[in-house]
């Protein structure tokens, strides 16, 4: 009789495979009990449909969860019709965020002014234009609202891009400006309040992390409990790391849903970025 063994890089690349799936699965357990937000009216900022699938998907998926009481609405601010595929992308949109946890597809918004607001590489959105879209929203009383009073807004927290634009695209990074300033204006006429809304931005990393899915978990988590943290109503940062159900809620998100925009390099994307797995948003400070 003949026996059948596996050459010893087989099995230490096992191994190694066995010891990642153990860590992600501890740092999963480990992020439930991180503190999060809990009953706040919340607006998911994004540029283009399947920025919410492909960037989002585990803060959408948990936030979203009933026990929690959260309010969630996504804002979208093109329908990403650079393609001419405007028309089908919402629809897809409206799809995804049905299999994420959004409650109602009257619970997704999306903005269409292709001349202002072009789905492009190249465009730089400006800054007001997205900051008097929010407010129009989320603080239409503002301009009448007396100084002596807190600033009105029927929203509690923005999750969108930090700076950086986790991709560098132009359209993610203007989300976050035209969201600091209106913070920013929010404040303007009302010193000595607290400001009614809090804006959190999903952490850019290096290609290294951004690209090492499951294997991000452990960075992340520790540099979570190694950092500064604020508890509270508004914690940060918040740390979500998805388990393996979620993980592929987020795939099925994109395959099953953003059908049209499933090219080779997005099947690349949903299976070895970290931003399928975990998210690390930080409650940002707006002087």
């Amino acid at each position: 009789m003949t026996t059948f063994t596996l050459p010893i890089n087989y099995l230490l690349a096992l191994q190694l495979l066995g010891l990642a799936v153990i860590v992600w699965l501890f740092t999963w357990h480990m992020s439930r009990s991180f503190p999060t937000l809990q009953n706040k009216r919340i607006c998911l900022l994004i540029a283009h449909p399947d920025d919410e699938a492909m960037f989002f998907g585990p803060a959408l998926q948990w936030l979203t969860r009933p026990e929690l009481g959260n309010q969630l609405l996504i804002l979208c601010l093109s329908s990403g019709d650079a393609a001419g595929l405007g028309q089908i992308r919402k629809t897809e949109l409206r799809q995804s965020a049905l299999l994420l946890g959004v409650k109602s597809p009257d619970h997704v918004v999306v903005v269409e002014d292709a001349a202002k607001l072009p789905d492009s590489m190249t465009a730089v959105w400006d800054p007001k234009l997205i900051a008097s879209i929010l407010t129009r929203y989320f603080a239409p009383s503002l301009a009448g609202a007396p100084p002596t009073s807190a600033p009105p807004a029927s929203l509690d927290a923005i999750l969108t891009f930090d700076g950086k634009g986790v991709s560098g695209h132009p359209n993610h990074t203007a989300l976050y400006h035209g969201s600091a300033l209106f913070l920013r204006q929010l404040m303007a006429r009302h010193a000595g309040w607290e400001c009614p809304v809090r804006l959190y931005t999903l952490g850019s990393v290096n290609v290294l992390r951004k690209y090492s899915s499951v294997l991000d978990a452990a960075t992340t988590v520790l540099t979570c409990i190694w950092r500064k943290k604020e508890r509270g109503e508004f914690p940060t940062p918040l740390v979500i790391v998805s388990g393996p159900v979620e993980v592929r809620g987020a795939q099925r998100a994109m395959t099953g849903a953003h059908r049209s925009q499933m090219r080779w390099f997005r099947w690349g994307w949903i299976g070895v970025s970290r931003y399928m797995v975990v998210n690390d948003l930080k409650r940002e400070k707006v002087v």
